[in-house]
């Protein structure tokens, strides 16, 4: 009835349509993962002034600001400098990085305090105690 010709088309074909859509369907997870980490990055950043970040877009333009609102689809980035707000899509969003991640300017004083110390104490107070003498009540 039917011969291995027919047969080896008929295969092909169906293999043929069927690919596709594994294919847009393994897209679709990706995408969806993304999106997902785009959400979650941005409430783990929060809400509000303090929430400075830049967004990597998957048109490989950026964005930076605060996020001023979060919610289920999109968020929205207050420009610092014009005030500008721009409502963006989570499924838009390549990357969220937190602007300012270095150590603020108090944590800097106390480490530049702690080492000016222990250079005082080094250099002025121990050979001050420590003479070397055999009198010296305190071992060094």
């Amino acid at each position: 009835m039917f011969s291995g010709r027919v047969l080896a088309i008929a295969v092909v074909g169906i293999v043929l349509v069927v690919t596709p859509g594994f294919q847009l369907r393994a897209q679709t997870i990706a995408q969806l993962k993304a999106t997902e980490k785009a959400r979650a990055s941005v409430l783990k950043f929060g809400v509000g002034r303090t929430s400075r970040v830049e967004i990597k877009l998957n048109d490989q333009s950026k964005v930076k600001g605060y996020i001023s609102e979060a919610g289920q689809d999109t968020f929205t980035v207050v420009d610092l400098q014009t005030g500008s707000s721009q409502k963006l899509a989570y499924a838009d969003v390549a990357q969220v990085k937190k602007l300012g991640g270095g150590l603020s300017t108090g944590t800097w004083l106390i480490i530049g305090g702690a080492a000016a110390a222990a250079i005082v104490i080094g250099v002025i107070a121990k050979p001050a105690v420590c003479d070397g003498g055999a009198q010296s009540r305190f071992p060094c």
